[in-house]
């Protein structure tokens, strides 16, 4: 048998170990002087969906912020995770969220992309890509039941109701409904 406190030449030395580990915890604590900036916005913009085609209902605007508006607004809930390396990601995921659809400045969008926009919430939803899976691993309480989805699905379909009520039909269409 093989003694278990003795290693054989091919261990590292426990000073070289505890060199590693003390250089490994310096990268660690120095790289959390790089944080990116925060997505936190203190006020409500006039352009937010919510000032565009609202009043919304309580139940969708609890849904919305609970389930979508950390990556699609001006106004992310930091998790206790939020340190890096992980921040980066953060930061990576709400940047890619928002350049899909930001919420906080809907209104600065073509009335054409609010319309397709809409759409596309519904379908993502219905599919269940949104929320995405690695979002829902730590925020399970994200996940949208088929009640919560039904609520979305028709605050959507109101609002783009009452777009086709109040634009003309060819002012909705975007470049991709041409093909």
């Amino acid at each position: 048998m093989f003694p278990l406190s003795k290693c054989s030449n091919s261990c590292l030395p426990m000073k070289t170990l505890k060199r590693i580990g003390l250089i490994l915890l310096t990268i660690f604590i120095i790289i959390q002087f790089f944080r990116p900036p925060k997505n936190q916005s203190t006020t409500v913009p006039p352009v937010d969906i919510a000032n565009l085609y609202g009043p919304m209902p309580a139940d969708v605007t609890a849904i919305l912020k609970r389930s979508c508006t950390d990556c699609h607004s001006n106004n992310t809930v930091y998790p206790w995770y939020n340190i890096q390396p992980a921040a980066w990601l953060l930061d990576y995921d709400v940047r890619a969220g928002k350049r899909k659809l930001n919420f906080s400045e809907y209104g600065n969008y073509p009335i054409n992309y609010q319309y397709k926009k809409l759409e596309d919430c519904m379908r993502v939803i219905n599919d269940n890509y949104m929320p995405l899976d690695m979002y829902l691993w730590i925020h399970k309480d994200a996940k949208l039941s088929e009640a919560e989805k039904q609520k979305v699905r028709d605050w959507c379909n109101t609002i783009r109701a009452g777009m086709k009520q109040k634009y003309p039909a060819g002012s909705l269409k975007t470049p991709e409904d041409e093909d």
